[in-house]
């Protein structure tokens, strides 16, 4: 997931900019490489045979263990931190030192993240925070699915925080216990009680998101952005589309089946100012993050798809894409936190029958959003 503690944060590449850096190569020309840096710009350097080559695994801390890797090893993709030689009399720059992690190597630990959040994650809404006993209540699922589950923090628990506009796993920050609110979507990882009511976190990652029901006003599919009417506020809102937005139209007989579920459900622990957010995308990312408790059985079975488990019917919807949005269109998501200006983390379409049980269908789409998969680790 990482390129060990003393690659992953920005912090190193700001101090050291002229000499250091890490990033991700995105070409290699002869024996000049081009790298694209945690800060956003663009690197550019010869790596001579002279330059040291190391091989290190996602989140190694040290060079004891590492590989001694050969220049033709490297290749597009690689994450790594570069070493510059001040002696050498450039333009170009010359590479001294390259430790590398591999594109492979970091594909593999981020699928055994995902699981690992599948495995051990439960996901929802803050429901309550009681700081001083670290201890957190939350609301997971809908309708017959919906469960109240205790998260147990220790000082050793990692919390981490969703940075504003931003829904991506890998962007989230450091954060203390009273950063988190009721209303606010959580993921937490660690050992939880056969039921998946308890947990004592190892891993927390939260955020503040909003809920947007409305009719699709206008789309922009070169500037990948629609504008809502929220039915709320009565108020118009820009939408941006990004990769990580997770996006799926109900087929008719599921909206219905869906609304005639949730009518009369509670709606979970309710959204603060109306906000609440993975994973995935994802959670948000948004980010996307996982419990990964939905039961899949029923499916095909002549009942709705998933069996009747609301979240597992979401999963299942046909995904689709901005082009197939049309002015007028019903619409609910689930995005970042803003007034006028917000990214999508989920988005569903065909929710007509949904808007009629809006706080319950706003609760199975918070979860859905939380619940759909594990968090994206990204490449820090």
């Amino acid at each position: 997931m990482a390129l060990a503690a003393f690659m992953v944060p920005s912090p190193l590449a700001r101090a050291q900019a002229s000499s250091r850096f890490v990033g991700t190569i995105t070409a290699i020309t002869g024996a000049t490489v081009t790298v694209k840096t945690d800060a956003g710009d663009v690197r550019q350097f010869e790596v001579p045979s002279t330059a040291a080559i190391k091989r290190i695994s996602p989140g190694q801390k040290d060079l004891s263990n590492a590989d001694t890797l050969q220049f033709s090893d490297l290749d597009t993709g690689d994450r790594v931190l570069v070493k510059l030689d001040p002696a050498a009399p450039g333009p170009p720059a010359q590479a001294l030192q390259i430790v590398a992690v591999k594109q492979a190597d970091l594909v593999k630990k981020q699928q055994e993240e995902r699981e690992d959040w599948q495995r051990r994650g439960v996901g929802g809404l803050v429901k309550s925070v009681d700081s001083a006993a670290g201890v957190l209540v939350l609301t997971s699922g809908a309708g017959a699915t919906a469960k109240t589950i205790t998260v147990h923090t220790t000082n050793a628990t990692v919390l981490r925080r969703y940075a504003p506009a931003s829904v991506r796993f890998d962007e989230a920050k450091p954060a203390p216990i009273d950063a988190i609110h009721p209303g606010d979507q959580l993921r937490a990882r660690g050992a939880k009680n056969d039921a998946g009511t308890e947990i004592a976190a190892e891993e927390i990652v939260s955020g503040t998101f909003r809920n947007i029901s409305g009719t699709v006003v206008s789309l922009d599919a070169a500037g990948s952005t629609l504008v809502v009417k929220d039915l709320a506020t009565k108020k118009q809102v820009t939408i941006h589309i990004t990769a990580e937005a997770q996006m799926r139209r109900l087929p008719d007989r599921m909206a219905q089946f869906l609304a005639a579920r949730l009518k009369g459900s509670s709606g979970g622990a309710g959204a603060r100012g109306g906000n609440a957010p993975q994973a995935s995308g994802g959670a948000a990312s948004a980010p996307r993050s996982g419990s990964g408790q939905w039961s899949s059985q029923g499916a095909g079975q002549g009942g709705p798809p998933g069996g009747g488990d609301p979240q597992q019917m979401l999963n299942r919807a046909p995904a689709i894409q901005l082009a197939d949005l049309k002015k007028g269109d019903a619409v609910m998501l689930v995005s970042t936190d803003g007034t006028t200006d917000v990214t999508a983390i989920t988005l569903l379409a065909g929710v007509e029958p949904l808007l009629e049980a809006p706080a319950a269908s706003q609760s199975l789409l918070n979860n859905w959003s939380m619940g759909s998969g594990a968090p994206e680790t990204g490449t820090e």
